[in-house]
């Protein structure tokens, strides 16, 4: 299982998840092209380029520089616990759906083109373990990591015959500084390391997957 030779863009690379999916692939011997929207995003993995993701015309724009690619990790995305649903407002209802879904949406319209008219390639993207089912207080995330499920499966399904794979991973906590941060007391070991995660996303990337189409795999390390 390796990456190398293969060139794999990783959208959210600034993250703690997304600087993860790169040292692994890096490790791999891939060459790394990461997306961020902060500014003056660099990385001495690869090449690293400022991008909002909700700009359809700044996606285009960074796909055209970027060119021909094999892997595309959609690692862009947030969580927020939210208020009730009868509670919850419009534009934190939208918030989350633009971050997890839009975004999304925003890359794979430039994206798919791409694979498809190469022969093949891979796509994954990031759901979530606790959007399997619902919970209190967090139903406008799991409804937008839900929508990324649905959607990742209809993208197999339309794509699969063509020589694209697309599957998803489904974390349950990831060990990162934000969720320290919100979570002092937790028990860390039972959460999921980027590193970890980032293995299984390289691994649905790599040739070893070929036969993988629609999976969404529960990464869930030891909670």
């Amino acid at each position: 299982m390796s990456l190398a030779g293969k060139k794999i863009i990783i959208t959210g690379a600034a993250g703690g998840l997304g600087a993860g999916v790169a040292r692994v692939a890096y490790g791999q011997g891939a060459e790394v092209v990461l997306l961020d929207v902060i500014d003056d995003f660099t990385s001495e993995l690869g090449q690293a380029y400022s991008v909002d993701l909700l700009d359809p015309e700044a996606v285009q724009r960074v796909f055209e520089v970027i060119g021909d690619f094999d892997v595309l990790a959609n690692i862009a995305g947030g969580f927020d616990m939210g208020p009730s649903v009868d509670g919850t407002e419009d534009e934190f209802w939208q918030r989350m759906f633009d971050i997890n879904v839009t975004t999304l949406r925003r890359v794979l319209k430039v994206a798919v083109p791409v694979l498809v008219g190469r022969g093949g390639g891979g796509i994954i993207n990031v759901g979530a373990v606790g959007a399997l089912q619902g919970s209190a207080y967090m139903s406008a995330y799991q409804a937008s990591k839900a929508a990324v499920m649905r959607l990742t499966e209809s993208l197999s399904e339309e794509v699969k015959a063509l020589g694209v794979n697309v599957n998803a991973v489904l974390p349950s906590v990831i060990d990162t500084p934000s969720n320290r941060s919100a979570m002092p007391d937790a028990d860390f070991e039972l959460w999921v390391s980027p590193t970890d995660l980032g293995e299984v996303i390289c691994f649905l990337g790599s040739d070893a997957a070929k036969a993988v189409h629609g999976a969404l795999v529960p990464v869930r390390g030891l909670v």
